[in-house]
């Protein structure tokens, strides 16, 4: 069971990227998947979270009318448009899913803790002139 992010790469600001979240192993059904981020020498930043199970979306303050989480049932793979790129959005993006919604809320509330069941390995992105 596992977790793939792709789309990660160099954009100017201002630019777009789309990133993926694959599963295998297991079907996104029931799951809340999330997208975290975390920059050099900071903290883990929950992103974006997408509940399956009734369609419900969350983003943060800081990304907020610049990124779309969207899921794609057919090929098992939740996606995060990002547009409008900052600086400050570079960062390694992860994707993580859990079958709980407290947990996954938890986990952006609590940077230092990783309880979701499972985690990609994450995608660079960076965001540069």
């Amino acid at each position: 069971f596992q977790l793939v992010e792709s789309g990660g790469g160099s954009v100017q600001p201002g630019g777009s990227l789309r990133l993926s979240c694959a599963a295998s192993g297991f079907t996104l059904d029931r799951y809340v998947i999330g997208w975290f981020r975390q920059a050099p020498g900071k903290e883990r930043e929950g992103v974006s979270w997408f509940n399956s199970n009734d369609g419900t979306t969350y983003y943060a303050d800081s990304v907020k009318g610049r990124f779309t989480i969207s899921r794609d049932n057919a090929k098992n793979t939740v996606y995060l448009q990002m547009n409008s790129l900052k600086p400050e959005d570079t960062a390694v993006y992860y994707c993580a899913a859990d079958l709980s919604i407290a947990t996954m809320k938890r986990s952006f509330s609590i940077p230092q803790i990783r309880v979701l069941d499972y985690w990609g390995k994450g995608t660079l992105v960076t965001v540069s002139s």
